[in-house]
């Protein structure tokens, strides 16, 4: 049984006293590719430093995260484009419209969103979306770009029965990490809706730890906890499940 935690932040300072054996801990796990996501330009050399360190198994994105949009963002956005335009990536993310922490640059994150959606479709990669209190907003942005082959995923995916069904009808994945562990978590229902042709898993490590770590750091080794729920809420073995959701996630970022 093979796995792909398709967003961790394993280069953070979290993980700096004992990355190579989380990475170790997960890779023993069956979790075999580790999925990062940038934040923003101040992130880009560790991610780097962490897909150098770890070939074939770290595998990095680029994008400015919505809760980094600041009034410095056109300076931001050129550093993550001229990135994007030397290096390897397997998607823009994470990129998105953050309305929990803070709604001051609202406008900023929306132009930010844009633009960078913009960059995965001429870049034919897809994009990792976060859509922390949002959703409309976010929904509203996507539909400029309707009929453009633009495919991702909607990352931590929080959203109601509804938002889950419009974001599949777009051809998004949902990405479905320790939340749906929690014991009043809305995520059983809507897992069972999509089917699992629609979601990837997901760890967000070190942050959002599976029940019984939660509170605690995350890592990507706690992904088999996330797969066996989704197992036990769709009816089908461990196995089927990871089958599903592995090659849902190599069809999506080219692996």
């Amino acid at each position: 049984m093979q796995l792909i935690d398709t967003h961790t932040h394993i280069y953070l300072p979290e993980f700096d006293n004992d990355r190579d054996e989380a990475i170790e801990r997960a890779v023993k796990a069956g979790v075999v590719k580790l999925l990062m996501p940038n934040i923003d330009a101040s992130s880009i050399d560790i991610m780097l430093a962490a897909e150098i360190r770890y070939p074939g198994i770290c595998h990095p994105m680029i994008g400015l995260h919505p809760t980094s949009v600041s009034e410095n963002y056109t300076r931001e956005l050129e550093i993550i484009e001229f990135v994007a335009s030397s290096h390897k990536f397997i998607a823009i993310g994470e990129i998105g419209i953050d309305l929990y922490w803070d709604k001051t640059h609202l406008k900023e994150q929306i132009t930010v969103f844009k633009r960078q959606v913009a960059l995965a479709i001429s870049s034919s990669l897809p994009v990792v979306i976060h859509s922390r209190d949002s959703f409309p907003e976010v929904f509203e942005a996507l539909e400029e770009f309707k009929g453009s082959g633009l495919k991702g995923v909607f990352h931590a995916f929080t959203g109601t029965p509804d938002d889950a069904v419009k974001a599949v009808a777009m051809g998004f994945k949902l990405g479905i990490g320790g939340i749906v562990t929690f014991r009043n978590s809305d995520l059983p229902g809507i897992v069972k809706e999509v089917g699992p042709e629609n979601i990837i898993l997901e760890t967000d490590s070190p942050y959002l730890a599976p029940v019984p770590y939660r509170g605690k750091r995350n890592e990507s080794s706690y992904l088999c906890l996330v797969n066996n729920r989704v197992a036990e809420i769709l009816g089908i073995t461990p196995e089927e499940s990871a089958a599903f959701t592995f090659e849902n996630s190599v069809q999506l970022f080219g692996l």
